[in-house]
């Protein structure tokens, strides 16, 4: 969001130089950056609310629930719960509000800004974090605030581990030259894809959507496969920039984005698109449900579940549930017949990329929901079965 902001991008950059001009003082990538996160927020409330004040009341709830998680020894799973739906609850209310369900509340503009639902991924990774280990898994407040307050990955991701920040963070700051090369490497192709690429594309999509009237099926099969690459260059230009920035910063962002469409199954794809996400409903949903290997049909059927829960993240809308059953229906099928994978050493190059080509066309057909404008969407799918 803000790392098209010249400012910004102008800040994040001077933090880096701060943090490698005080390398030798242990706990520079601790309490600097906490000091950082917590100014470049204030900074930023001044155009969008009282976002600071926000985030830090939430962070603070959140780290006090953790905490006594880690040392609870009665209620324990009670807690546990109790936590994770305090923070579904939280998202939930937003998404009542977009509806109109609920009013909107004085904090909403910061609330939204936040990007809560990225926010609450975290949080509620670190409860599992501290039901799992226990004591062991106790953490100081200024790493806990830092993970959540992470400002390369504060609206957009990628999904941080709770374990593999803090891990990060008991390193000393060793960012050297090469490091250095790649990440800002990493940063301008970032920047590429967001104000060169994206906005180039997003030109061609408007003049091709524009107008009231029906759509061709070939107009709406473009505008579908066009929309799908844009999202993936605005997305993983994000990313990009937060992976570079988050290594400037001491911090190993995971990769978002792992040549998804070189896909063979949509197995694959879901652990090589916005793999972070994807990684974290599997990961916390399987950890509840089945903690030894599964049958077929049981992970058929938590495929179904995962992907109608990632629908329900994006939004509580029709579209984005039939969405999920979509991706979770065609995944349930590569688990009951064991296809879920396709190794691409052991079958011809035409069988590959043929299904590569397959995998992309089924993501492609329910990509249109994403788009903001609910009529153009009812008009790309109305063209892609009247328009031929």
């Amino acid at each position: 969001m803000w790392f098209t902001d010249v400012y910004a991008l102008a800040a994040l950059a001077g933090f880096a130089g701060l943090l490698a001009a005080t390398k030798r003082w242990t706990w520079n990538k601790r309490w600097l950056l906490l000091s950082f996160n917590v100014a470049f927020l204030a900074v930023f409330s001044r155009f969008h609310g009282p976002l600071v004040a926000f985030a830090l009341a939430y962070t603070a709830a959140n780290y006090a629930g953790y905490v006594w998680l880690c040392w609870a020894r009665s209620f324990r799973r009670a807690g546990f719960w109790g936590l994770i739906a305090a923070n579904v609850a939280a998202v939930s209310a937003v998404r009542f509000v977009d509806m109109g369900v609920l009013p909107e509340p004085p904090f909403y503009n910061a609330i939204v800004t936040l990007g809560l639902i990225y926010y609450v991924l975290k949080a509620i990774d670190a409860v599992y974090f501290a039901y799992f280990v226990g004591q062991e898994g106790r953490a100081r407040a200024v790493d806990y605030f830092n993970f959540i307050l992470f400002v390369p990955t504060f609206t957009s991701g990628p999904i941080l581990k709770f374990r593999d920040f803090l891990a990060d963070a008991a390193r000393p700051y060793d960012v050297g030259a090469a490091d250095l090369e790649t990440a800002v490497k990493r940063i301008v192709l970032g920047l590429f894809k967001k104000t060169v690429v994206v906005y180039w594309m997003q030109r061609v999509f408007d003049a091709v959507a524009a107008g009231s009237g029906d759509l061709h099926a070939a107009e709406s099969l473009f505008l579908m496969a066009w929309f799908y690459v844009m999202i993936y260059f605005d997305f993983s230009g994000y990313s990009d920039i937060a992976i570079g920035f988050g290594r400037l910063f001491g911090y190993n962002v995971p990769e978002n984005f792992k040549r998804p469409f070189l896909s063979p199954t949509l197995t694959q794809y879901w652990r090589n698109w916005h793999a972070t996400m994807a990684d974290w409903f599997r990961d916390h949903v399987y950890l509840l449900v089945a903690r030894r290997n599964v049958s077929r049909r049981t992970a058929a059927g938590l495929s179904v579940v995962i992907m109608l829960l990632i629908g329900l993240w994006h939004g509580y809308t029709w579209t984005y549930v039939v969405w999920g059953l979509w991706h979770g229906a065609v995944l349930a099928v590569e688990n009951l017949l064991g296809r879920t994978t396709v190794n691409r050493k052991k079958v011809g190059a035409i069988h590959f990329y043929a299904r590569c080509l397959l995998t992309q066309l089924i993501v492609v057909l329910a990509v249109a929901v994403y788009i903001p404008d609910a009529e153009l969407v009812r008009r790309v799918y109305a063209g892609l079965l009247f328009g031929w």
